[in-house]
């Protein structure tokens, strides 16, 4: 990762237009803070694609596409590979955020960016309408730059997925976990499809009962749900137990693939509870960081003052 950071930043000086590949079910969880970093440092537009639109919920879209459309430099377009129309209206987008470029003798220079699995070569290679980049439903396919030419008057440079150093909020990793952007070997799938579970009891109860056939109700846990799945498909170990490792496995994949409905992790409104939550944590943190150094220091000198 830190590699792939030094070379996105060499390249950030030799272009034009940065297109930032997000899942729009996790706008924000799936943005890279060290993209951001590199694009503003050096004052560069943004055509952040909601990529994935298909498996999120409509009505979160737009409101993250409200979200993003009223930043400086920045347009959001909701799209999904699947649809050669949607990939089509890509190179009008960017040249209209750089109209300066886009002739033989100025090409515009774009470099698609995004954390691991979010889509990037898939939208390279739907863009060239042939394949030009590995892809897979595995994290960190692309392995290294790569600069491709879409006509006479575009380059195109593809990057590794890029993921950060330290995640802030533990609901981001677990929402990145949950969506795939995180390598199996990495987590625990038990734990991650519990998270989901206990997300979707509060905002989309309706599609958990209509998939697995059951009510769910007031004090339900993920817990609940993952064993009310291992019960109602069979799932069971030698012995009579409940298989809860092989109904979070199948739940996940339910998620990942749209089966359960087209579901949006968070929204505008979501995210600032949970930054400002993480705010108060980290400055009560703080405060007790504090009070303990205070007491040491106190007790120091008082301990100096008796010898």
């Amino acid at each position: 990762m830190n590699a792939a950071r030094k070379k996105a930043a060499e390249q950030m000086e030799n272009t034009d237009l940065v297109i930032e590949v997000l899942d729009a079910r996790l706008p924000e969880a799936s943005c890279n803070p060290m993209v951001e970093e590199l694009r503003l440092f050096r004052q560069r537009p943004c055509l952040k694609i909601l990529n994935k639109v298909d498996l999120a919920d409509p009505a979160a879209t737009a409101a993250w596409s409200a979200y993003y459309n009223a930043q400086e430099g920045v347009t959001a377009y909701a799209m999904t590979t699947k649809k050669p129309s949607d990939v089509a209206k890509i190179p009008e987008l960017c040249l209209s955020l750089a109209p300066h470029r886009g002739v033989p003798t100025k090409p515009l220079r774009i470099m698609i960016m995004g954390i691991p699995n979010v889509g990037k070569s898939t939208l390279m290679n739907a863009l060239l309408k042939k394949k030009v980049a590995k892809v897979g439903d595995e994290p960190a396919v692309t392995k290294m730059q790569q600069k491709l030419y879409l006509g006479k008057n575009i380059i195109l440079v593809d990057t590794p997925g890029m993921l950060w150093p330290k995640i802030a909020l533990a609901s981001d990793g677990l929402m990145l976990a949950a969506s795939h952007a995180i390598g199996s070997n990495a987590l625990i799938e038990e734990e991650v499809a519990v998270f989901l579970a206990e997300e979707l009891l509060v905002r989309y109860p309706q599609l958990l009962a209509t998939r697995y056939s059951f009510k769910t109700t007031d004090g339900m846990d993920g817990i609940a749900v993952i064993e009310g799945i291992a019960a109602r498909r069979g799932y069971k170990q030698k012995g009579g137990d409940l298989d809860f490792e092989k109904a979070s496995h199948i739940f996940l994949q339910d998620y990942r693939t749209g089966t359960l409905g087209r579901i949006s992790m968070e929204t505008p409104e979501t995210r600032a509870v949970r930054l400002a939550q993480h705010a108060e944590e980290m400055a009560a943190k703080a405060a007790k960081a504090a009070a303990i150094a205070a007491e040491k220091a106190a007790n120091s000198a008082r301990g100096k003052r008796g010898t």
